[in-house]
């Protein structure tokens, strides 16, 4: 069996990443503004930004998926696996955040293009890590 990544106090069930040693400039930019909101100051945030109606779903969803995004004109959906330990949800809240805030065209378009999808996913990952920082640091373990 692999090693854990990371350990948390709330689940055996998830593989949870470990944080990266240090963040690029953009996310720690993008993130900041982000921090500290409770879900009704993100979502509000969010619309702004966006012209979309975003409406947040906590879900059961299998432990390989964290949450997904749909968007259909003018509004968008944000599902995040309610069975992750809070701190991961938060974390995967602003995952699909970053794509509806970043990548507007959809998996389609961006699959045209000469950039691997994976790094869309890592700059998702960033931008989660840079906003959700100071929830990390308070987890005791």
């Amino acid at each position: 069996m692999p090693p854990r990544r990371t350990t948390d106090l709330h689940s055996d069930a998830f593989d949870f990443p470990r944080p990266p040693e240090s963040l690029p400039s953009w996310a720690l930019e993008e993130g900041k503004p982000w921090q500290g909101l409770d879900i009704f100051d993100i979502l509000v945030r969010a619309e702004t930004m966006t012209g979309k109606r975003i409406d947040l779903r906590q879900e059961s969803l299998p432990p390989h998926l964290w949450g997904l995004h749909v968007v259909k004109g003018e509004r968008a959906r944000l599902i995040v696996n309610r069975t992750l330990p809070f701190f991961w949800r938060r974390f995967a809240l602003f995952h699909e955040l970053y794509h509806l805030l970043a990548h507007r065209r959809g998996e389609a378009f961006w699959a045209r293009t000469a950039t691997p999808l994976s790094s869309f996913e890592a700059q998702a990952d960033l931008f989660a890590w840079a906003a959700a920082w100071p929830d990390y640091a308070e987890i005791e373990y």
